[in-house]
């Protein structure tokens, strides 16, 4: 039985464990294929947009942003939940995407990069031919 080419099979997994470490908290993600790409959103409310550094190396997607802390001088906290500093979050790409082709943009606080499937991992129809088995067989009727 043939399965559907999925090649971010491994993606749940790799989600849920980078959904329980800390560097995820600063760093929410929606993943979602639509047509022949994937779409991650992450959010990054409040980074400087020029901070956001996303690389490819080998099959890991890396996104890096910062946050500037606000100077704690003359200030007396009553609440401080935001988080700042750097954050770090990465992803695993199955073989079926094309590297060469992600796109990253940021607008609203969010990130969003879309990564393509590649056109030899995107499934075909292969047309299939048939010959006309009948034959006529020459010979003289006694």
């Amino acid at each position: 039985m043939a399965r559907a080419f999925d090649p971010f099979r491994e993606m749940d997994r790799w989600i849920g464990d980078f959904s329980r470490t800390p560097a995820s908290n600063g760093m929410p993600m929606d993943l979602y294929r639509e047509g022949d790409a994937f779409v991650a959103k992450i959010d990054l409310p409040g980074v400087d947009p020029a901070s956001i550094d996303v690389d490819v190396d080998e099959r890991t997607l890396t996104v890096r942003a910062e946050r500037a802390a606000i100077p704690a001088q003359d200030k007396k906290w009553l609440v401080r939940e935001r988080p700042s500093g750097t954050f770090a979050r990465q992803l695993t790409l199955g073989y079926g995407v094309a590297l060469d082709k992600i796109e990253a943009s940021y607008a609203d606080g969010v990130l969003e990069l879309t990564i393509p499937v590649a056109e030899e991992a995107k499934p075909r129809k292969i047309a299939v031919t048939h010959a006309d088995t009948a034959q006529q067989i020459e010979g003289s009727v006694e």
